[in-house]
């Protein structure tokens, strides 16, 4: 089975960098096989000798992480199958007028409180919009991701749960990796 382990929080800072081979190398030491890295910003596409859980998984690269680069990011995993399903899910991408540039998907880590996601669908900064189904937040922002209000903190903040958010490109790529 195909995997994707998407890391927040690295090569975004001076404190921060992380050489994608080295990743890679980290990953073949921890036992994960047909690593792919993509781009800069921590996307790796992998798969497993034998099955393990999600949480664990997602625990132990963590962990090694920390232990090899020295500080502490947030990992989420996610299955080619989950991946395909979040793609089918978004509610923008077949609207129209959308553009692929405008899209993007945060990850959660897990499925948020009924309660959270409650509150946050209230707030409203329109012309962005955005639609949490399962663990996913679909996010789409009229006049670019980085002028928007709907960033990553804010749903970490407002969900209290880790996320990390990818352009709609980027995992658009990520699904086609996964299924070659």
């Amino acid at each position: 089975m195909r995997y994707i382990a998407i890391l927040r929080g690295i090569n975004v800072g001076a404190s921060r960098k992380v050489p994608m081979a080295d990743l890679k190398k980290l990953s073949e030491n921890m036992g994960l096989l047909n690593i792919q890295t993509y781009i800069q910003s921590g996307n790796l596409v992998f798969e497993l000798a034998k099955p393990e859980t999600i949480p664990i998984l997602e625990n132990r690269l963590q962990q090694a992480f920390s232990e090899t680069f020295g500080f502490d990011i947030p990992v989420i995993i996610r299955t080619a199958e989950e991946i395909a399903k979040s793609i089918a899910n978004n509610p923008f991408w077949n609207e129209k007028d959308a553009e692929i540039e405008r899209l993007h998907l945060t990850f959660l880590k897990e499925i948020p409180s009924p309660e959270l996601v409650e509150k946050i669908k209230q707030l409203q900064f329109l012309p962005d919009r955005f639609e949490i189904i399962g663990n996913d937040v679909f996010v789409y922002c009229e006049n670019g991701y980085g002028r928007s209000k709907i960033s990553n903190d804010f749903f970490e903040k407002k969900l209290k749960i880790p996320a990390t958010t990818r352009n709609w490109k980027t995992v658009m790529k990520l699904h086609e990796m996964m299924s070659s």
